[in-house]
This record gives C-alpha cells, structure tokens and sequence, in this order.
C-alpha cells in the first residue's frame, strides 16, 4: 500500500547513496575523545583554556549522538541481518543508546562543573571521561566489525543476500 511512498533501495539496501551513520558518528568519536585529551592536557598544565574547547567539543557531541543514532536506528532496521551478525549489532545498538544518555549526562555534569568555577575540573570528571574512552573504543570496536567482518551495507553481503546466499 505504502510501496510507491518510499524511495527505492540501492546495491547498498539504502534509499541514499551510501552509509550516513558512519559519517556522523566518527565526528562525535573524535569530539569525544578530543574532549579528553583537552581535559587531561588541561588539567596536566593547568591551562584552563582547554577546557572552554573540551566543553564545546562534548557539548557539541552531545547533539551530535543523536543524529548518529537516528541515521544509526534507520540503517541498522535497513541492514541485511543474518544470524551471524544479530548479536554484535544488538550490542551496538544497546551501547549506541547507552553511549547517548551517558555522554548527556557528562555534559551536563560539565556544565554544572563550569557554572560553579570554568578554572578546575575535578578528578572524578576526569575518571567518568576515562571510563566514557574505554566504552567509546568498545563502540568502535564493534561498529568496525558490523562492516569489516560481516560487511553491514557492503554490494557483496546485499547481493549474497538477495540472491538467498545468506
């Protein structure tokens, strides 16, 4: 009933030209990760100009995540999943939406931080924004295998797929 309404799907399984999610979420990986490293160089030399650049960059990620998980939500329900890849991209996923709700938080515990005194940064911001790198460079690693492993959006995985392969 609905079939002429949508756009017609590509050798990718998109109605777009190719994979969006990666693009915006690797600006949001770098805006994280930069934010620590502002953070820790900040606190190291105790310039407290960097973290003015660390709040914008997590702020900033902030918005960012979720545009990541819209493009992310709408590519994964338009992915090709067969049972192999099922687990690691429900995980992706689950992580994905934890990922958004708790870099929310950091930012707004940020803001509060820079509310109160823009010239120190407590060491247990410091250990959440450690903890927040290692959760991130999980995400990678298992986005990176979403695509280099099981081939997620790749012409071959479409076709093996359309052609009962899978």
């Amino acid at each position: 009933m609905f079939d002429n309404l949508l756009p017609p799907l590509n050798e990718h399984n998109l109605p777009y030209p190719d994979t969006i999610h990666p693009i915006v979420v690797h600006f949001v990986i770098a805006m994280v990760l930069f934010a620590f490293f502002c953070d820790v160089l900040g606190y190291c030399s105790r310039n407290s100009k960097l973290y003015e650049v660390s709040w914008w960059n997590m702020f900033v990620a902030t918005v960012s995540i979720f545009i990541a998980i819209i493009f992310g939500q709408i590519e994964a329900g338009l992915a090709i999943a067969y049972d192999a890849v099922e687990p690691v991209l429900n995980l992706h996923t689950i992580i994905g939406w934890s990922l958004s709700g708790i870099i929310a938080a950091l930012t707004g515990w940020r803001y509060v931080i820079r509310s109160k005194n823009p010239e120190t940064l407590p060491m247990s911001y410091l250990g959440m924004g450690a903890i927040l790198t290692g959760i991130v460079f999980f995400q990678v690693y298992l986005g990176d295998k979403l695509v280099w492993v099981y081939g997620l959006h790749t012409t071959e995985i479409v076709q093996a797929a359309k052609e009962g392969l899978l």
